[in-house]
């Protein structure tokens, strides 16, 4: 099930030219990230932002996508500890090797949920489109898709990776993962690096070591939530 999700994402996202390393990335600038999605009279305003990417509105480019997704760490519902209240039901769904046609409506329920409680869960999102692709709904699963993928762009757009100085911004551990997942990537070690999580390769595996994500604002986070306590 998971290698026909994963192979049903890459599908549609085209990685091919779009991930390439030799694109230019720019490192964020969360002051001004704040400064744009606070001011009411900005184009980047985060409330109106969120509802056109809601109301999956194509004509949002990188720069919306950069906002929406390095902005949301300045909402008062962002949590590096985020768990989905449907986690544990869409568990057994996962682990299934096939899906019962039955089933998709409630896998739609549960998935559209845990996305309304985080707007950026890459993997539900990854998981509806194929389950809206399986019931034959290709409207929505490429709306959903096309969502994912302008997220995507957006993380691979803040770095190259290839030093914790230009690492790729997360605001998620999982999207680490997400992004792994995508590139057919297998890490043998995780380590802290300054403000960067280092995920290791086998050496000459693939034709990088390793790939650094930069996870300042998760640090910070967990920082405030433990001085809470």
């Amino acid at each position: 099930m998971k290698k026909i999700i994963l192979l049903f994402t890459i599908l549609i996202l085209s990685v091919n030219a779009s991930f390439s390393q030799e694109n230019s990335f720019k490192k964020p600038d969360y002051d001004l990230i704040k400064k744009n999605i606070e001011d009411k009279s900005s184009n980047y305003y985060y409330p109106k932002l969120l509802e056109r990417m809601i109301s999956n509105d194509t004509l949002l480019d990188n720069e919306d996508y950069r906002h929406l997704y390095l902005g949301y760490v300045f909402n008062p519902k962002y949590s590096s500890f985020f768990k989905s209240s449907t986690e544990e039901k869409l568990r057994k769904y996962y682990q299934n090797e096939k899906i019962n046609e039955k089933e998709y409506d409630e896998i739609i329920k549960l998935g559209e949920q845990s996305i309304k409680e985080f707007p950026f869960d890459l993997r539900q999102m990854n998981y509806l489109a194929y389950i809206y692709h399986l019931k034959g709904d290709e409207i929505s699963a490429k709306n959903i898709s096309n969502r994912f993928h302008k997220i995507i762009l957006a993380i691979m757009s803040t770095g190259d990776g290839q030093k914790c100085e230009t690492g790729l911004h997360v605001i998620s551990v999982s999207h680490e993962y997400v992004i792994l997942n995508l590139f057919k990537l297998q890490n043998i070690s995780q380590s802290l690096v300054e403000n960067c999580d280092y995920m290791a390769f086998e050496k000459g595996k693939y034709k990088v070591d390793g790939i650094y994500f930069s996870i300042e604002k998760i640090l910070a986070d967990e920082a405030k939530l433990f001085k809470g306590k």
